[in-house]
């Protein structure tokens, strides 16, 4: 819950305390300067954000960190300050230390494993060292989706061009970071995935397509990572935004970027982070008071300056000036500290802030960090093409035979230790407007000629025989490589985003003739390219052969490629996004054995699959608090088969599907598949066998895609995109007319109050209620509700009723003692919290129920409807319930005070019309 102003500290009555909470800012060096001291001691400041520049080590972090928390406990900051650090992991990492800091592979390189349980080690392991020493806000995970794969300066940073698997990484990403304490900032909104470099009058690339067209793609990681409920913060970034409904120079600046599609549209109720506002063009047009001002009128709370402590007394000048004007207003900059003070109350407190573990935790965490680093780059090689079979090297090279390695000089990118020598050099070079968008000079970097030379060394060592290195530039082919191509019967040629540097696009395209026409006259010339940073850069050429990418070119990344290269590994990265999925075109008939479901052997494995479920999906999904139990109902009328595809090796289950049939009707209770193993046919495998098996039942009459008990997917989860129920569309469901289902909750059930004048409603229309339990007076009950419900409803109030102590039936009646409607209440110990997941707390929360409200359609249902639902809510009260769960309700009841959970499609066909 957030403050009011009564609530809060008087302390922050003082505005300029209060104007200091919303400014993070920076500086240069590695020590406190008497400028950052004045800004927190004079001026208030309340958020700290570190970069490579500011950084040596990670004792010599922890200590700045330490400092820095002392001089604001020291001038009475009532709340530590937020410290923000960029540790992408692959090329972006502000902190490195060899000794303690371990590499993990770039989002796309995790991505390209497959695995979100990896994405969710890696991001929890790497906030575990920065929250050692001091970080508290980490600015991450990247939440682009790369619209433009192959041009865009965001890379390998991003997950890929997916919307839906950039989602799964980022939460689980996010809960990685939010499991180790440390407080998630997702980036770049509205996307900087989708850039146009051509055609912009600003300073700046340009966002081009609709808010539609952005809804369908770019937007979609932003909307499931703030509906999974664990993102803190949002960095709104600087481009512009220009298509037919908006005309935006600087999104942070924009109130229709930040306010309306930020909050309004996408519900983010978090910190909004700008983008520096140091920006040049930025300055130009609007000065740093008023882009300051603009920010916070556009609904950052947090504004931006990185590093010149002249441009950010200015803007906080800025910001003075426009509340003495009028512009921004007292209300507005309350509403922002609230939501800072509230974001610093959960990531720390003066106790952590003053006493950071540094390199005691460090050194313990270290050497299991330094395996998952290695299996990270292990899992994340990916061999796209081998056509030729020339990998491992060990089997197609001979030992006497010459390799060359060519490899681009590159501008730095990679994080190391061997960096801090080059950043000044690198620094004073001027860049192009493209380039300035590449890594926001945030990230650590290390020569790439460096990681290339160790490279060549480490392939040398492991044939352990002789290597020809020689890089390769714009200039071209050169008579130095003619001579070594000659010599040598196998060539690497490394790129590093050939895409954006077209010299080596052009340089592997000679050299690949070149072979190619040395091959016509006898000669042994194999052919290899490793993509060392943008999958992109051959992904689609099939005159390469042999064809390979490490996603990053660290060190750690290069070991592994060597150990693949030598057949040390067996790579098992593949290509991320849609690419990945075009590569399984092929399987996607693939039939999959698919198991009758053994409680014993696959109890743990199912339990485990939902786990790894929860982890990548929004909260919307009920996969939280559903256990293998939830499934299995052991009830006399109710007919249930359940199958699973799995690994008879590893015991591992790849997917499971329930079904459950009573009374001519059949259902599917459930269908999920592992992330990692989906769009290679196991859910249809499961399907099918799902269909065969209810077909088979004499006298079915229908079919239906949802279950209410139990009632773990009552029907197909409403999705955005309409991908699921597009997915049953395909294996044959006529999908046109489903059953809209919807799981409500009261959230504070302590404060909630009937609607106005819903009493005297009721009393005027002569409804009267009343509670029964058990059977003995369940007769009219349980007729009405199969006479208006499916008989699977008639099975989950028979549990009800039984359960006399814990769960109960209200009945609405007229003034003639007929039935008018009928709702299930239950209190938080009732075991149907194990069959329907909303009543299950991930949080130790008592939940109370109302289940499966029973009204036919009349002139007076809705009325009965709020009835019932004002019974069921009154009786949680009672038993002291926390929250008031709705589940199945037919109509919205938000006039009752309900806010919608999980929404559901109940889809009925005749057994005839679905095609198997």
């Amino acid at each position: 819950m957030t403050k009011s102003d009564s609530e809060l500290d008087p302390l922050w009555k003082d505005l300029d305390w209060a104007i200091g909470q919303m400014l993070i800012m920076g500086w240069d060096g590695t020590e406190v300067t008497p400028q950052i001291r004045n800004l927190i001691e004079n001026h208030h400041l309340g958020s700290i954000i570190l970069t490579a520049k500011n950084l040596k080590s990670a004792e010599q972090t922890a200590f700045l960190v330490q400092e820095l928390q002392t001089i604001a406990h020291q001038a009475g900051h009532p709340q530590p300050l937020l410290i923000a650090l960029d540790q992408e992991n692959g090329g972006v990492n502000s902190l490195f230390d060899e000794d303690y800091i371990c590499q993990f592979p770039s989002a796309m390189g995790i991505a390209a494993t497959g695995s979100t349980e990896l994405a969710y080690s890696v991001a929890k392991a790497t906030a575990t060292e920065v929250s050692a020493v001091g970080v508290n806000l980490i600015l991450g995970p990247v939440l682009d989706v790369l619209t433009n794969a192959r041009h865009q300066p965001l890379g390998v940073r991003a997950t890929g061009d997916d919307p839906q698997e950039a989602s799964q990484f980022c939460i689980a990403a996010i809960n990685g970071f939010k499991d180790a304490g440390v407080a998630t900032c997702g980036k770049h909104f509205p996307s900087y995935g989708n850039l146009d470099f051509l055609g912009s009058s600003l300073d700046m690339p340009i966002i081009t397509q609709t808010l539609e067209e952005l809804s369908l793609s770019a937007l979609v990681p932003f909307r499931n990572a703030i509906s999974a409920g664990r993102l803190d913060a949002m960095f709104v970034g600087g481009c512009g935004i220009q298509n037919a409904g908006m005309n935006v120079m600087h999104a942070c600046l924009s109130d229709q970027v930040v306010d309306e599609l930020l909050r309004n549209e996408l519900g983010f109720k978090g910190v909004a982070i700008s983008e520096c506002l140091e920006m040049q063009s930025l300055i130009q047009e609007y000065g740093v008071k008023g882009g300051t001002v603009m920010a916070v009128e556009a609904g950052n709370d947090l504004i931006l300056l990185c590093r010149a402590h002249d441009v950010q007394l200015e803007a906080i000048s800025g910001l003075k000036l426009g509340f003495e004007n009028g512009i921004i207003s007292k209300e507005r900059i309350y509403t922002s500290l609230r939501r800072v003070l509230r974001l610093k109350s959960i990531c720390t407190s003066w106790q952590q802030a003053l006493n950071p573990p540094g390199l005691s935790l460090l050194s313990k965490i270290h050497p299991s960090h330094l395996t998952l680093s290695r299996t990270a780059y292990d899992q994340s090689i990916a061999v796209v093409r081998d056509k030729e079979n020339l990998l491992p090297l060990s089997q197609s090279l001979l030992q006497e035979e010459e390799l060359l390695l060519l490899t681009p000089l590159v501008k730095p990118l990679p994080a190391s230790a061997a960096t801090k020598s080059m950043l000044e050099k690198n620094n004073a070079k001027a860049r192009s407007i493209h380039e300035k968008w590449v890594h926001q000079e945030r990230g650590a970097i290390m020569s790439g000629e460096g990681v290339f030379r160790e490279l060549g060394r480490s392939i040398a060592r492991i044939r352990n025989g002789k290597l020809l290195h020689t890089s390769y530039t714009a200039n071209g082919l050169r008579p130095v490589h003619e001579n070594l191509i000659n010599r040598a019967s196998a060539i690497i040629i490394v790129t590093a985003d050939a895409n954006r540097n077209l010299y080596q696009t052009g340089f592997t395209k000679h050299v690949a003739m070149m072979c190619h026409m040395l091959r016509g006259t006898g000669q042994k010339k194999s052919l290899i390219v490793v993509a060392a940073s943008s999958p992109y850069d051959f992904a689609m050429d099939k005159s390469i052969g042999t064809y390979v990418c490490t996603f990053d070119f660290t060190e750690t990344a290069m070991a592994s490629l060597v150990r693949t290269l030598y057949g040390e590994i067996v790579p098992q990265g593949s290509m991320p996004g849609t690419l990945r999925k075009t590569k399984k075109v092929s399987k996607t008939r693939q039939q999959w054995l698919v198991e009758n479901y053994d409680r014993e052997r696959d109890g743990s494995a199912l339990t485990e699959l939902l786990r790894t479920l929860a982890r990548s999906s929004t909260p919307n999904l009920p996969y939280l608090t559903t256990g293998a139990q939830s499934f299995e109902l052991f009830n006399p009328h109710v007919e249930e088969a359940h199958f699973v595809v799995r690994n008879s090796s590893t015991k591992t289950l790849y997917g499971f599907a329930a079904t459950y049939y009573t009374k001519g009707i059949g259902a599917i209770g459930a269908l999920f598949v592992d992330p990692v193993k989906r769009n290679v046919s196991i859910g249809r495998s499961l399907h099918r066998r799902a269909m065969r098996a209810l077909l088979q039942k004499q006298g079915i009459k229908r079919v239906q895609l949802g279950c209410t008990f139990p009632g773990v997917f009552p029907g197909v989860p409403v999705d955005e995109t309409g991908g699921n129920k597009s997915w049953f569309d395909n294996v044959g469901w006529d999908t046109q007319f489903p059953k809209r289902l919807t799981n409500m909750v009261i959230d504070d059930l302590g404060s909630w109050t009937a609607p106005e004048g819903l009493l005297q409603s009721i009393q005027r229309a002569s409804i009267s209620f009343d509670l029964i339990h058990g059977l003995d007076n369940a007769e009219s009950v349980l007729n009405h509700v199969a006479t208006h419900a499916g008989p699977e409803v008639v099975e989950l109030y028979r549990f009800a009723l039984q359960e006399t102590n814990t769960s109960g039936v209200v009945r609405a009646k007229n003034s003639m003692d007929n039935l008018l409607g009928t709702v299930i209440i239950c209190t938080a110990a009732s075991r149907l919290s194990t069959y329907i997941p909303p009543l299950h707390s991930a949080h130790g929360e008592d939940i109370g129920g109302i289940i499966a409200p029973i009204v036919p359609a009349t002139a007076q249902s809705t009325l009965i409807l709020q009835g019932l639902a004002f019974m069921g809510v009154r009786q949680n009260k009672a038993h002291k319930s926390a929250k008031s769960v709705l589940n199945e309700a037919h109509e919205p009841l938000e006039a009752m005070g309900f806010e919608a959970q999980q929404t559901f499609d109940e889809i009925t066909n005749s057994p005839e019309n679905v095609s198997v």
